[in-house]
């Protein structure tokens, strides 16, 4: 009886920390049962989550989609000839502009380890005082390579983070 008591605990616990930004289907056994895990919806994820179990596939302007605090999504592009990279805040449904109100984003890239911070540069229609677009220039984004990094940044007095990986394009 402990045993599933305690089972039943770490699968609920790993299900909070497991579920990504959309509603996707999560198993858990039935309480005191033997028979196969039941299917549920899981919850969205909570501030600050990082999404490593689902993709959401390119984004609007064809870059990697990373979430960022739960709330919003971004968009990483990197253009590899002017050596910048372009963030797009995006909402909630990772395809339309979300503008927040940040003076800098940070972008830090694993392989190989830089960080650029990012300037505002507002979209037509972002209210004033804010922006949907970041852009910072660092001389290791022109190799051509597929990048995975994270973005933070101090966002209406939060700080939010999120990850991306780009993955090859498919020919």
């Amino acid at each position: 009886m402990r045993s599933r008591l305690t089972w039943s605990l770490v699968a609920s616990t790993a299900l909070v920390f497991t579920a990504g930004c959309e509603n996707k289907p999560a198993t858990t056994p039935a309480p005191g049962s033997s028979s196969p895990p039941a299917t549920r919806t899981a919850a969205p994820p909570s501030k600050g989550t990082t999404e490593k179990d689902h993709e959401h596939g390119a984004g609007p302007h064809g870059g990697a989609i990373g979430e960022f605090g739960g709330k919003y999504h971004y968009e990483f592009t990197v253009n590899h000839k002017t050596q910048e990279a372009t963030i797009y805040i995006l909402g909630g449904d990772a395809k339309k502009a979300a503008p927040i109100k940040a003076d800098v984003l940070s972008l830090s890239i694993f392989k190989p380890m830089f960080r650029v911070d990012l300037k505002p540069v507002p979209q037509e229609g972002d209210p004033k005082g804010t922006s949907s677009r970041f852009v910072g220039k660092h001389e290791k984004l022109g190799v051509e390579q597929e990048f995975a990094g994270e973005l933070s940044g101090d966002v209406d007095g939060k700080t939010l983070s999120g990850e991306f990986e780009e993955k090859p394009e498919k020919k």
